[in-house]
């Protein structure tokens, strides 16, 4: 194995094959150390911590979308650190999935083995052009046919919905007044603002 320097540049080094060659057996070897490692078209990224802001709007969205649809038997969502398998990703890890209860049989063996219905990220100072640009791409490519993107320094979220295979239709953007409501859940609407009320440290 040799030393491959992880993306983002500044980030360290691990064992490894070369960056574009990794694969889900190589992920898997990786150790538990508390960073979030992500394989994109064979190419290793690895995050950081993120702030107490971020995980509070992720309980929120817990709140808001996954406690309702639960209770309801829509279907089901998980949070990050979280395995999904999808083409071009072995595997990402989103900070919300989202799975129908149709489907789901792509629950199994500790992950989420296809394309699941619903996607949201939540930027940080340090990862916008990987969530807007690097997973778009890749979840566009795979087929995901949900995409939203809370931006906790504008309190604003991006909706972005499959026109086809590999393509999102421009994104659809709502601000902290607004309210919508996704494809797959139409039966709960979701308050932007909801998502960042009641935060004790608002810091991003």
């Amino acid at each position: 194995m040799m030393r491959t320097l992880v993306l983002p540049t500044d980030a360290p080094t691990v064992l490894g094959p070369p960056q574009g060659r990794w694969t889900y057996a190589d992920w898997e070897g990786l150790p538990d150390n508390g960073q979030i490692y992500e394989v994109i078209q064979g190419v290793l990224y690895m995050t950081t911590a993120p702030s107490n802001f971020h995980q509070w709007i992720i309980l929120s969205l817990v709140q808001h979308l996954a406690l309702p649809a639960k209770l309801q038997g829509l279907g089901y969502a998980f949070t990050a650190p979280i395995g999904l398998l999808i083409p071009g990703c072995d595997p990402v890890q989103p900070d919300f999935v989202f799975v129908r209860q149709a489907n789901a049989g792509i629950i199994r063996d500790r992950r989420i083995r296809g394309v699941p219905d619903l996607i949201i990220e939540i930027l940080s100072p340090n990862n916008v052009i990987y969530d807007t640009q690097v997973k778009l791409r890749a979840y566009a490519h795979a087929g995901v046919p949900e995409y939203a993107i809370v931006d906790p320094m504008t309190r604003s979220l991006a909706y972005y919905r499959l026109e086809s295979v590999g393509r999102y239709a421009g994104a659809e953007t709502f601000d902290e007044q607004a309210q919508l409501s996704f494809a797959c859940l139409p039966e709960l609407n979701l308050v932007v603002a909801d998502l960042f009320a009641g935060a004790p440290d608002t810091t991003v």
